[in-house]
C-alpha cells in the first residue's frame, strides 16, 4: 500500500524536481543577463536520467512535458504569490491588453440567451467599416453555427479574434429584417483604451479613470489632461478604483507630471537587483493643481505606487478604502516556446521608505487570495475602526504618519455600504439576469430610447417607466422567484444597475459610468474637499490620528459595475 502511495506521487515529485533544477541552474547561470531562457542544454545529468527513466520505465504512459507545465505553479508558489508561470496562449491574451491594442472585428459584445449580442461597434473599426450596428446577432461564423448553451465568452473571443488582415465571415441575424445577412470582415488592430472615463464634473473640476497601466497609459493621460484644461479644468480626481496594476513605468511617468522636482517616486531593491531610484526631473505641467486620488481593495500594484508616490510627498489626497498591498516587483523571463515566468526580484518601496507588501504564507496562497474577502467579514470595508495595521510607522514628506506592509490607507476612508445587497441582488447580478434585461429592454426599445441625445435625459426618463418592477416580472418568468421584500429592499441598487446598463448600450460605457458617479460617496467627498481648498495635505500640529473618518450618506455603486459582463473582440 505504501509503495502504491509512492507510486501515486512519483510523476509529481520527478516533475518538480526536474523543474526546479532546470530553473535553479537557467537562473544563476545566466545570473539574469537576459531575459529569455533556454532550457535545452542543461548539463544536469541526473535530471536527463530522470526524464529518461520517466518515459522509459514508469509503470503507465506519461507525457513529460504536460507534468512540467502542471508543476511550475506548484514550485513558483513556493517563493511568493505573484511568482507566476503563464502559457503562450495567456501571455498572448496578457500583452494584447497592456500593449494597448490587438487584432480583431472591433465590437464590444455580450452573450444574452446563448447568442453573441454586439453592443458597440468600435469608432473607426473593421466591423464599422462594413455595416455591423449594435443589436445585431452573430449566429454563424465561417459557415458553422456560433450559437448555443456551449457558446462561452472564452470561445466567442479566441473566434472573433485572429491574426491582422485575416478574413471573418459572419451571419448576422438583424432586428426587424428578416433572413440572414452575410459581412466578411477584415480584421484589423483595435485599440484598447487604459483610461476609459475622462470628463468635468463641474465647471472646474475634471475626472480621469485609469482601469491599467499599459504601454499607452501616460499618452492617453497626456490627451485627457489636456482636453479638460481645455474645458475649464483647474482642480483633478484621478480614480484608480478597481486598477489592478500593470506597468510600473507608466505609473512612475504619471506621478512625474504631478511632484516638484527632485522627489522620490518609489525605488526598488532586491537580494540580486541592485537599489534603482525613480526621481521627478519637475518637467510635470500639473505640479500645482489641486489633487484627489480615490482607491479601494483592489487597486494594487502600480496603483499602489502611484497613491503612494502621491501620499508620501504630501501632494494630493487619497480618498476610499485600504488597497489591495502588492509591494514585489517581476520580472517577465521568457520562454523558447512563448510561455512566460514571471519572477519576483525586487520588492519597491514608497519614498517615505515603506513596502506595502501585504503579509503572506508561501506554499499556500489561499488566505492571500482571499484577503479582500477577509476584510469584507471583519467588517473593514464598512468601518476604519475595524482596520488594524500593524506595520512599521514612517513619515510623510510633511510628517505625517503612514504605514507599510499592507498597501495604501487612504488619508480619508470611505466606507462601502452592503446594507441594500440582499440575496436576490446577488442572484439576479451572478446569473446576467440584469444584464440580460438591460440589453433586451434596450434593444426593443432602441428606436424610442435612441431620441435621446444626452444620457441625463435618458436616465430621467428611465426613472419614470417603473423599470425595476419590469425586470422582476421577467425575472420570474426566467426562473427567479419573486421576493417582493428583498426587491425594496435592493430597490435602489437595483434601479441603478439597470439604468446603467441601458445607458451603456444606448451610449456608451463612458455615459453609464459618469451616472454612476452621480452618487458616488468617494467622488460627492473629493469634490467637498476641492471646493474647501483641502487637497494639500497640511503639516501635522498635534499627534493623532491621521486618517479622516467620513459617515456614509448614500450608497455607492461603483463596486457592481464590473459584473455586465462585456467582452471585445
Amino acid at each position: 500500500m505504501a509503495n502504491n502511495k509512492f507510486h501515486n506521487y512519483t510523476p509529481l515529485i520527478i516533475a518538480v524536481s526536474v523543474v526546479a533544477g532546470i530553473l535553479i541552474g537557467s537562473f544563476y547561470a545566466s545570473h539574469f543577463r537576459t531575459n529569455r531562457l533556454s532550457i535545452t542544454n542543461s548539463t544536469n545529468s541526473k535530471i536527463n536520467d530522470m526524464l529518461f527513466a520517466v518515459e522509459d520505465r514508469y509503470v503507465d504512459t506519461v507525457d513529460v512535458n504536460d507534468l512540467i507545465e502542471k508543476s511550475l505553479p506548484k514550485i513558483l508558489l513556493e517563493l511568493d504569490p505573484h511568482s507566476t508561470y503563464t502559457t503562450a496562449k495567456e501571455v498572448e491574451t496578457e500583452m494584447q491588453e497592456l500593449k494597448g491594442s490587438f487584432s480583431g472585428i472591433g465590437i464590444i459584445f455580450s452573450i444574452i440567451k446563448d447568442t453573441a449580442r454586439v453592443i458597440h461597434v468600435v469608432e473607426g473599426g473593421p466591423s464599422e467599416d462594413v455595416g455591423l450596428m449594435p443589436g445585431d446577432r452573430i449566429v454563424r461564423v465561417d459557415g458553422k453555427s456560433f450559437v448555443g448553451k456551449s457558446l462561452t465568452d472564452e470561445y466567442a473571443m479566441k473566434t472573433l479574434r485572429g491574426p491582422n488582415q485575416s478574413v471573418i465571415r459572419l451571419g448576422i441575424q438583424r432586428s426587424g429584417q428578416n433572413g440572414l445577412r452575410t459581412y466578411e470582415v477584415v480584421r484589423g488592430a483595435v485599440p484598447v483604451r487604459t483610461i476609459d472615463v475622462f470628463s468635468m464634473l463641474d465647471k472646474t473640476t475634471g475626472y480621469i479613470r485609469i482601469n491599467s497601466f499599459g504601454d499607452k497609459t501616460y499618452e492617453e493621460l497626456i490627451v485627457a489632461l489636456a482636453e479638460l484644461r481645455n474645458q475649464g479644468s483647474r482642480n483633478l480626481i484621478i480614480d484608480l478604483r478597481g486598477n489592478g496594476g500593470g506597468y510600473m513605468e507608466a505609473a512612475i511617468n504619471i506621478a512625474n507630471q504631478f511632484l516638484p522636482k527632485k522627489r522620490m517616486i518609489v525605488y526598488t531593491e532586491g537580494r540580486k537587483s541592485e537599489r534603482a531610484e525613480y526621481v521627478s526631473d519637475g518637467r510635470g505641467d500639473y505640479q500645482g493643481t489641486p489633487l484627489v486620488v480615490l482607491v479601494d481593495e483592489t487597486s494594487a500594484s502600480a496603483s499602489e505606487i502611484f497613491a503612494a508616490a502621491i501620499q508620501d510627498n504630501d501632494r494630493g489626497t487619497i480618498v476610499g478604502r485600504r488597497t489591495f498591498g502588492k509591494g514585489l516587483v517581476q520580472e517577465p523571463i521568457q520562454f523558447p516556446d512563448g510561455s512566460l515566468l514571471k519572477l519576483t526580484v525586487a520588492r519597491y518601496y514608497s519614498p517615505s521608505g515603506r513596502c506595502l507588501q501585504k503579509p503572506y504564507v508561501k506554499g499556500d496562497d489561499k488566505d492571500y487570495q482571499n484577503d479582500i474577502f477577509a476584510r469584507y467579514q471583519k467588517g473593514e470595508l464598512s468601518s476604519q475602526d475595524s482596520i488594524h495595521l500593524s506595520g512599521k510607522k514612517y513619515r510623510t514628506y510633511l510628517g505625517r504618519t503612514v504605514f507599510g506592509e499592507g498597501g495604501v490607507m487612504p488619508d480619508v476612508f470611505i466606507p462601502t455600504d452592503t446594507t441594500d445587497i440582499t440575496s436576490y441582488f446577488m442572484e439576479a447580478m451572478a446569473s446576467r439576469r440584469l444584464a440580460e434585461f438591460s440589453y433586451l429592454y434596450a434593444d426593443s426599445h432602441r428606436k424610442e430610447l435612441g431620441k435621446f441625445s444626452k444620457w441625463e435625459d435618458l436616465a430621467a426618463y428611465l426613472k419614470k417607466q417603473n423599470i425595476v418592477d419590469r425586470f422582476a416580472s421577467y425575472a420570474e418568468q426566467d426562473g427567479l422567484r419573486r421576493r417582493n421584500l428583498l426587491i425594496s429592499k435592493s430597490h435602489s441598487r437595483l434601479e441603478h444597475s439597470l439604468i446603467s446598463n441601458i445607458i451603456d448600450y444606448i451610449f456608451n460605457s463612458s455615459s453609464a459610468s459618469l451616472y454612476l458617479l452621480k452618487d458616488d460617496e468617494c467622488v460627492s467627498k473629493a469634490l467637498e474637499l476641492i471646493r474647501n481648498g483641502q487637497t494639500f495635505p497640511q503639516k501635522p500640529e498635534k499627534k493623532g490620528k491621521d486618517v479622516a473618518k467620513v459617515k456614509l450618506n448614500r450608497t455607492s455603486h461603483y463596486f457592481f459595475r464590473s459584473f455586465n459582463y462585456l467582452c471585445s473582440c
